[in-house]
């Protein structure tokens, strides 16, 4: 088949458009600006620490292991190009090259979309405008999901469109789903669970767009089995360690605003238009309004009831891209030609009727110069129309302008230790009435392990770590975490109000979490009394705007041995008594003492302690992986080899006939 002008013109438009703001914005150098250095630094640790979702990560909150509680489908994806380009795409480039893909993916999915289920491209236009432009507020929007770092939530939200592309064959008359559709949901899943319900709520309407329904109810129970067993080397291990996490749980309810009113009632236009067109533009025009459910179950039923680890603030993500996709189908309508509805794009379907040939584009670029109007008079967070380059500074800029070589430079020449950061991050704008939590500012610290070698205790965004809600909040107690690590910026930390941390409180934790080091900025001076008075600390010249605290004497700290083991010198005076290792508790962790067995156990602190004999030992800790880690990553392998070889028999067997099979035709399999 070819590919006609009328498909690929309103395509190149939209990639044009987006081209160009990506070169504004995202240039050619890794982004500095909010969370990037921290999902940066994500990529590396796949990279150098390999990518087993429970390995280690020591370098940040005591130590946690870092990607199996936190999706790791981004960093695997950024270490995956890394690795592709046999490692000439340094770590950064290929982060970078990532976000570019993150930033341009949703409009190009939503065409795809949109376009096979109209017939036609440039009816496809306005929606996929939308997708590409959108923030409102959104965690995968051009803000939330490019501007500030939130880049897997981004890259799992596109691919929702592409699985309601694949879909569209089985919706309408092919007899199985795609075969990439597990595939495509178990990526959703690993870049961002809150996107899962749209990925579930697709497949199901999907089953249900035709009969008979019980048997194609199975098929989708089938698909979702699947996706689930793909992914199980995470997901299993996730379920079972629950309890060493902490939900993410901030934010507040939801908003629509006058915008969303606008898709909605375009949606609603969609719903009563699709009574009259094929099954898979009935799919598409009901989706927002199972999603909607979906996210008014979670927040006033699941959330209430103490299940926040998918808030319903991320889940309505799905919601807002299903509203944005039944909006086109609302604004456009649906191609007819000669009473056929073709199930695939016009990019590849046959001649349109002459009288198609300027009102589709007139319907296409009216329905995005609406779009922008209502945006504007909505507010300027509605849709991310233009970049300003002072807001999206590159990791180079932000390096010169704050003079990190400098700080990097003066915590490698400190005692050992762990450093402590009074910061989540570092404001890059400053000023009286330029203190509030939400001004411009950069993690740039989650960075300093890369850079010097040295662990760092907060520093990062806000994490779901044990340690983390000890810092956030004094505790580090299993209830979810609510505040915004930026809200306590400069205000509190250990659950206590900076101005009131004396000097034994600051010493207590520095010596639990083995910290040698405490950086905090210059606006934080008034507050620092504890620091100034303390016996333990002294101040050290630093780069302005920050200022250093070093300890007196290094810390002990469990280093790696050539066995794979750790090693830590720990004493107490009492015999029986519990010592800290000053590394965070984890079941997977086992201690030791010359070739014997110790007893461990979390300690108040969220640490591991063990128990002591009353003198100075070396304690070896072995990291080693449990049941669930070792069985769930056996039936993830098995089941990914079996669905190759499936793939790989269909293949075999279109390539062995005359043609494809009519299935194969219309699933495009």
């Amino acid at each position: 088949m070819t590919v006609r002008s009328e498909g690929i013109s309103p395509l190149v438009l939209l990639a044009a458009y987006g081209i160009t703001f990506g070169a504004v914005a995202l240039g050619r150098a890794p982004l500095a600006f909010d969370d990037h250095p921290g999902q940066l630094y994500r990529v590396w640790h796949v990279v150098a620490r390999g990518p087993a979702p429970w390995t280690w990560n020591p370098d940040w909150w005591a130590g946690y292991p870092e990607l199996q509680f936190y999706p790791p489908g981004f960093a695997y994806a950024g270490a995956l190009l890394h690795w592709a380009s046999f490692t000439a795409l340094s770590v950064p480039a290929a982060f970078h090259a990532l976000v570019w893909i993150a930033y341009l993916a949703p409009g190009l999915t939503a065409f795809l979309a949109l376009a096979r289920i109209l017939g036609s491209g440039w009816l496809a236009l306005p929606g996929a405008f939308v997708a590409l432009t959108l923030s409102a507020g959104t965690t995968s929007g051009v803000e939330g999901g490019v501007h500030i770092g939130m880049v897997g939530a981004r890259l799992a939200w596109a691919l929702v469109p592409l699985l309601l592309y694949t879909l569209v064959p089985w919706i309408e008359d092919a007899r199985r789903p795609s075969w990439s559709a597990p595939i495509l949901i178990g990526a959703i899943l690993l870049l961002h669970p809150a996107e899962l319900p749209a990925a579930v709520a697709l497949i199901a309407l999907a089953a249900l767009a035709r009969s008979p329904r019980a048997r194609r109810l199975a098929v989708a129970a089938v698909v979702l089995a699947v996706a689930a067993a793909l992914t199980a080397f995470w997901t299993v291990p996730l379920v079972v360690r629950l309890a060493e996490t902490r939900a993410l749980a901030w934010g507040g309810p939801p908003r629509v605003g006058l915008f969303g009113g606008v898709l909605g009632l375009l949606a609603l236009l969609g719903l009563l238009r699709a009574w009259s067109g094929g099954r898979a533009v009935r799919v598409a025009a009901a989706f927002p309004w199972v999603m909607v459910i979906v996210t008014l179950l979670d927040r006033y039923a699941l959330e209430p009831l103490g299940a926040r680890w998918l808030p319903a603030n991320r889940v309505v993500d799905g919601a807002w891209l299903a509203l944005v996709l039944a909006a086109g189908l609302g604004w456009s309508g649906r191609r007819r030609s000669n009473g056929h509805e073709p199930l695939v794009a016009s990019t590849a379907v046959t001649e349109p009727h002459r009288s198609f040939r300027f009102r589709e584009p007139l319907i296409g670029l009216a329905g995005v110069l609406v779009l922008i109007a209502v945006s504007l008079r909505a507010g300027a967070g509605t849709l991310t129309l233009w970049p300003r380059p002072a807001e999206w500074p590159s990791l180079a800029t932000v390096e010169r302008g704050l003079r990190l070589g400098d700080l990097w430079t003066t915590l490698r020449d400190a005692p050992e230790g762990r450093i402590l950061f009074l910061r989540s991050g570092v404001p890059l704008t400053y000023g009286s009435g330029a203190r509030e939590w939400y001004r411009p500012h950069t993690h740039v610290t989650a960075l300093t392990p890369v850079y010097t070698g040295r662990a760092i205790v907060h520093g990062t965004f806000t994490h779901p770590s044990p340690i983390a809600a000890l810092v956030y909040r004094g505790d580090a107690g299993r209830a979810p975490i609510t505040h915004l690590a930026e809200q306590l910026d400069g205000r509190s930390i250990f659950g206590r109000p900076l101005e009131t941390l004396d000097p034994a409180a600051i010493d207590e934790h520095a010596d639990r979490l083995g910290v040698s080091v405490v950086v905090a900025l210059d606006e934080d001076a008034p507050g620092l009394r504890g620091l100034d008075e303390s016996d333990v600390f002294a101040k050290r010249a630093a780069p302005e705007p920050f200022v250093v605290y070093v300890r007196r004497a290094p810390v002990a700290l469990p280093r790696p041995g050539p066995s794979g083991r750790w090693a830590v010198t720990v004493t107490a005076a009492d015999r029986d008594a519990w010592v800290s290792t000053r590394t965070t508790y984890y079941p997977l962790w086992r201690a030791g003492v010359d070739g014997a067995t110790t007893e461990s156990r979390r300690g108040r602190f969220g640490d591991l302690e063990v128990r002591s004999n009353g003198s100075a030992a070396t304690v070896e800790l072995a990291y080693v992986a449990g049941a669930p880690e070792i069985a769930s990553t056996i039936v993830s392998a098995v089941i990914a080899a079996a669905w190759l070889a499936a793939g790989a028999f269909r293949l075999y067997t279109w390539w062995g006939s005359k043609g494809p099979p009519r299935a194969a035709q219309t699933s495009g399999s």
